[in-house]
């Protein structure tokens, strides 16, 4: 069930109780977003994963007690279905690709907005799993890990891309990969806070740039 049917479920885990319900604000005020749990250590995140088995965890990577190493595999034992979303303070491009190896879906610093935090939590589900991922490291210099450019986006998300190259309105993708017009909406901020774009047209030719859809005009799609 996509996230336009119900509102994602998401635990907070972090030891700042000030931090938590910062978070809690930013993403119940995006909307789409349920807020139905939080956690202060890594033994409590998992006792709280297992016992409302959310879509979602954001998780921060220092915490009390155990380690966020074991804490992320015991998350994906307790609760197979929820995705990890890690927020942390450290901008670090081989922590990252460790905790993603681990089973986390994203890797977020502290320092991302806003926007940057909601378009994870809604890859993330709407991806469901590693592969699919937003990392956001200060120097913007490592988008993805270990992915060729077409792994960028999702197959979805590579579809209402190549159709918005061909110029057709978010209804009209709507209708012709027979989905809501919201959820190609949600699609397309997932697809600009990917490729750093600004625009639908910025996406487009980011996405020509790096060989992600076709080179392409408008008449093609028609």
């Amino acid at each position: 069930m996509e996230a336009t049917h119900r509102a994602i479920r998401v635990v907070i885990a972090d030891d700042h109780t000030l931090f938590r319900e910062g978070i809690t604000e930013i993403l119940t005020a995006s909307g789409g977003i349920e807020v139905v749990g939080e956690a202060h250590s890594g033994q409590d995140a998992c006792a709280r994963a297992a016992e409302l088995h959310p879509d979602v965890v954001v998780l921060d990577v220092e915490m009390p007690g155990q380690g966020v190493r074991e804490t992320l595999p015991r998350l994906r034992r307790v609760s197979p279905r929820s995705r990890i979303v890690v927020l942390t303070m450290h901008d670090d491009v081989v922590l990252a690709r460790e905790l993603l190896s681990l089973g986390a879906s994203a890797y977020l610093v502290k320092g991302s907005t806003r926007h940057e935090l909601v378009s994870a939590i809604h890859s993330a589900v709407v991806d469901r799993g590693p592969g699919h991922v937003i990392l956001s490291v200060s120097q913007r210099g490592l988008d993805r890990v270990d992915q060729s450019p077409g792994e960028i986006l999702s197959a979805r998300e590579r579809e209402v891309l190549a159709l918005t190259a061909g110029a057709l309105s978010n209804s009209q993708i709507a209708r012709r990969l027979s989905i809501a017009e919201g959820t190609v909406k949600r699609h397309l901020r997932n697809i600009y806070t990917k490729l750093g774009a600004v625009s639908r047209m910025d996406a487009v030719n980011k996405a020509m740039a790096a060989s992600i859809i076709p080179q392409t005009h408008p008449n093609d799609a028609s």
